[in-house]
């Protein structure tokens, strides 16, 4: 009966919120009185130790180290604004996250090099080879550049669109059909833009195994893009950044 539970509430049991239950729970009446403490208290045992697993398995994420930490407030201190902001999907922020001011300075650049190079190496292990690494403009091109300097991979650039002139292509840098290619991403909030840019590479005959992301704003984009098919990672999420709302 506990496996049935945890397989049931697979996407929203989370060992803190512990007020998610309903009284009655996959046919379990939790107003019995002999076997409401029982329940309860094996049911959250199992549901922690799947959670874990979960966690673990589905959701990569970076280890906190003191250098990570101390990059995530650089990160914080170059790019988050407080205020009103749109965004890219419609909906209004109390933040914004500029990524141009942390993707143009040197000494952060310098330091997601190696944080790439990790998780890339993770994503090899996970997944095979892989041949490239794309970003798309502009924000991602900083960003796919040093990720492709520090792992030796070649980098393919992702237009918005198909330009009018010249060879009139979308995609920049050579991607042949079958290779395996990892997209790069600045700031994730629903994924939306990054699945575009994936659809384009899958078009040209690529596989894209997973999207690494530098910031997750924690709004959708891991449900998203894991919902299409695609390995999520971030190298922080807003949290890291101190955002809290």
């Amino acid at each position: 009966m506990l496996i049935a539970l945890i397989g049931e509430h697979t996407g929203m049991l989370h060992p803190r919120h512990e007020g998610s239950l309903s009284p009655t729970c996959a046919g379990v009446n939790y107003d019995a009185p002999t076997t409401k403490i029982r329940v309860n208290t094996e049911f959250r045992k199992q549901r922690a130790i799947f959670w874990d697993h979960h966690m673990s398995t589905s959701h990569p994420t970076m280890t906190q180290t003191p250098e990570h930490h101390a990059l995530a407030q650089k990160i914080a201190e170059a790019s988050l604004l407080r205020g009103e902001f749109t965004l890219r999907s419609g909906r209004t922020s109390s933040y914004y996250l500029d990524k141009y001011k942390f993707s143009t300075k040197p000494e952060v650049l310098k330091e997601l090099g190696p944080m790439f190079a990790r998780v890339i190496g993770e994503i090899e292990s996970a997944f095979g080879p892989v041949d490239r690494l794309a970003g798309a403009e502009l924000g991602g091109i900083p960003l796919v550049t040093v990720a492709a300097m520090e792992t030796g991979k070649p980098a393919i650039f992702v237009r918005n669109a198909k330009k009018e002139y010249g060879t009139a292509k979308q995609v920049e840098g050579d991607v042949l059909e079958g290779e395996r290619v990892v997209f790069v991403e600045d700031v994730a909030t629903t994924g939306g833009q990054a699945l575009e840019a994936v659809d384009v590479l899958k078009g040209l005959g690529a596989q894209v195994p997973a999207i690494v992301s530098v910031i997750d704003r924690e709004e959708g984009a891991r449900e998203n893009i894991e919902g299409a098919g695609v390995r999520f990672h971030a190298l922080f999420t807003k949290r890291d950044l101190g955002v809290d709302e």
